[in-house]
């Protein structure tokens, strides 16, 4: 397994018009959120990469959306994911479309919306699908070097190792084609064949577990209450022998 942490990608698409049938991918992608999006609430939203500003969440309930990303006309804050400018637990969702796919350091990145989402909050991630007709073309050495062939395509797998490790629940991920030269076809892919979809999605929620006390630790805190107990007992008991009857 290559290593999450990498060079300087090359060739990084600030629009998803840079890439070859991008616009049907934006589009495929906005379609399927819908539903995700539609059952998340709060009070505010953050798109994080240059590809999550074109993504249309109108239909979000979350009513105050802020983009940041390194540059683009759709951008309110313009600053590198891997360190928001945002105070920690102050966001109720991160929407992360493609931006792990071009990152150098997608860990770092997690790292970072971890930190500003607030308990219980929701983090959205698509990508590609590694073993899609999509990625595929990974294989072909002069393609490879070409968008969107030389992103990061993460397996949903793996992804969902490093959100288990980062105490996140996976409530939702699917896959789906998307074939711009055929549209049934990609339907029938999506269909019978999700595993081979070229696009990913996982939704995921911030879940804070409770800090659980060091077992010789609790058994000494045992200890003392039921010393305590007894010291209790002892009292009432000299007390009820000294009352006269």
């Amino acid at each position: 397994m290559k290593p999450a942490k990498t060079r300087q990608i090359r060739h990084v698409p600030h629009s998803w018009a840079e890439m070859p049938w991008g616009e049907f991918y934006r589009d495929a992608l906005t379609s399927h959120l819908q539903p995700c999006l539609a059952r998340i609430y709060g009070f505010h939203l953050l798109k994080v990469g240059d590809l999550s500003a074109e993504i249309d969440t109108s239909h979000c309930a979350i009513s105050h959306q802020v983009n940041v990303g390194t540059c683009g006309e759709q951008l309110q804050v313009q600053a590198d994911p891997m360190s928001l400018p945002f105070e920690s637990k102050s966001v109720d969702a991160c929407l992360l479309a493609h931006c792990l796919a071009w990152s150098r350091d997608p860990h770092r990145v997690l790292r970072e919306v971890d930190r500003v989402l607030i308990d219980d909050g929701w983090i959205i991630i698509s990508g590609f699908n590694p073993f899609s007709v999509l990625g595929i073309g990974k294989l072909v050495p002069g393609l490879s070097r070409r968008i969107p062939w030389n992103s990061r395509m993460f397996t949903q797998v793996r992804l969902m190792d490093w959100l288990s490790l980062l105490n996140y629940e996976v409530v939702q991920r699917t896959r789906f084609q998307v074939l711009p030269w055929n549209r049934q076809g990609g339907k029938t892919i999506s269909t019978h064949f999700p595993a081979l979809g070229c696009l990913s999605i996982i939704v995921a929620r911030k879940r804070t577990f409770p800090l659980t006390l060091n077992p010789a630790k609790k058994a000494a805190a045992a200890r003392r209450i039921s010393a305590a107990v007894g010291a209790t007992r002892q009292f009432h008991s000299r007390h009820r022998d000294q009352d006269p009857d």
